[in-house]
């Protein structure tokens, strides 16, 4: 089990990991409850065993939060991943699509830290994983919400990390490149067949090559030093 840490976690750390009933954050999901943590997963689809949430709404944050401690006690690891994916080019898109994707993808992800983050420093010992995407470094067409919304949450990550660091909260981010998942089946297959064809792989990457990069930021002493750093599993698709 990839948890040096027994004396402090003896029963596996408690994770929680929000868009976890499917794609990316299933494979994560899974990738904790398979390395011996206990995992409550928050999802919007209500899928079995998952605890309900609105990531976009504080009332709803707050309440799974509050089911998620029930289960779990004091939360150890925060995996935000629950996200939304549209397409429009800008001058067509409405002030609605730009409004939903930045509530969901960013605004989800402060209220989700902003529940955790106290008892974690104040049990001086917490990791929190927010789910980006590599169009926050290099944008893309039809996707200025999605890319803004992203680069936003790189952002937090980097200043969040700065607060809490000094109390043993890490803070960092993944940037995965184009992945199959639920969330690409909104976008157009022209888009895809011609991201697939400008990937250095030639192929999008798939949840279960992600998931190892959580689990490596929460491992312990892997992830001890990274601190607001966005990791990019991406195909090539970003060298920074």
């Amino acid at each position: 089990m990839n948890n040096p840490d027994a004396s402090r976690h003896p029963s596996g750390r408690a994770v929680v990991v929000t868009g976890g009933a499917s794609g990316i954050g299933k494979a994560i999901a899974d990738a904790f409850s398979a390395n011996g943590d206990r995992v409550a997963v928050l999802d919007r689809s209500g899928a079995a065993g998952s605890i309900a949430v609105d990531v976009s709404d504080e009332a709803s944050v707050k309440a799974a939060f509050a089911a998620a401690r029930d289960r779990l006690g004091s939360i150890d690891v925060l995996v935000n991943s629950a996200g939304l994916l549209t397409e429009s080019p800008l001058e067509d898109m409405t002030l609605a699509m730009w409004n939903e994707t930045i509530a969901v993808d960013l605004t989800g992800v402060f209220l989700c830290c902003r529940e955790v983050v106290g008892e974690m420093r104040q049990q001086k010992w917490g990791r929190i994983i927010n789910i980006a995407s590599q169009l926050a470094i290099k944008g893309g067409t039809g996707l200025s919400h999605y890319s803004a919304a992203k680069a936003g949450v790189v952002g937090l990550t980097k200043a969040l990390a700065l607060e809490t660091a000094g109390d043993n909260v890490l803070v960092n981010s993944i940037a995965p490149g184009p992945i199959e998942t639920p969330l690409v089946e909104g976008i157009s297959e022209e888009w895809k067949t011609a991201k697939r064809a400008g990937l250095p792989l030639l192929r999008f990457g798939l949840p279960a090559e992600v998931a190892p990069t959580a689990l490596l930021l929460a491992s312990d002493p892997g992830g001890n030093l990274y601190v607001g750093q966005t990791l990019g599993p991406n195909s090539g698709d970003v060298m920074p």
